[in-house]
């Protein structure tokens, strides 16, 4: 058998699968965490540091937001929502942003930096459309780095997408370059409750394998 086929049963491949497993979406937070503002902070600069980007752009960024900013940040939402979202519908709304998102402790915004992207396609002008996916690809690296680290610690998040509608304000608010372009938001705190269920589609009908 090969190397690759057993590489899983090591322990620190089984430590990191583990962790991996830990990881879900989590909607009911609490406005605290086991671990001090410090230790979140570090989490989010390791995965900015460390995650892969094509051609090492490094076009990731990332906001870690706590106490009042966070929750400026679904105060934002709201705002936002206000106008669109129908006025019957608009307290089912609210609720959700309330109690799922702004009653946990902080927010980690990700953003990713189209001066990056620009200076990327200029260089390799012959794909051009692929550097705005493969940015994509970086910052869903270190969402997910920064969503594995946190569950490891204790501390349960969930990923929301209501951008762009909040973008412009939040550019504003935190006075942000106009290049950078808001990808999500994972809104975290102690879990108060667990997470549902999971079910999973049969894995030989999503992994082949082959010349084994």
């Amino acid at each position: 058998m090969s190397s690759a086929s057993t590489s899983t049963s090591t322990p620190g491949a089984a430590a990191f699968l583990k962790a991996v497993e830990l990881r879900r979406s989590i909607y009911t937070i609490s406005n605290k965490i086991p671990i001090p503002d410090s230790r979140v902070v570090e989490i989010v600069q390791a995965a900015i540091k460390n995650g892969p980007s094509s051609y090492n752009s490094q076009s990731s960024r990332a906001l870690v937001l706590f106490g009042d900013e966070h929750k400026f940040v679904w105060e934002t939402v709201l705002s936002v929502l206000k106008p669109i979202v129908p006025e019957p519908e608009f307290p089912k709304t609210v609720g959700k942003v309330e109690n799922c998102f702004k009653a946990g402790y902080g927010t980690v915004l990700f953003w990713e930096d189209n001066t990056v992207v620009k200076g990327m396609q200029d260089t390799f002008p012959l794909y051009p459309d692929r550097f705005p996916v493969w940015s994509q690809h970086s910052s869903a690296i270190v969402q997910f780095i920064v969503w594995t680290a946190l569950a490891n610690e204790g501390i349960s998040a969930s990923l929301q997408h209501y951008n762009p509608l909040i973008d412009e304000k939040l550019r504003e608010h935190f006075k942000l370059p106009d290049t950078w372009v808001l990808v999500a938001q994972m809104p975290f705190g102690e879990a108060t409750a667990p997470a549902g269920e999971k079910t999973f589609k049969p894995l030989e009908d999503r992994v082949k394998v082959f010349g084994i």
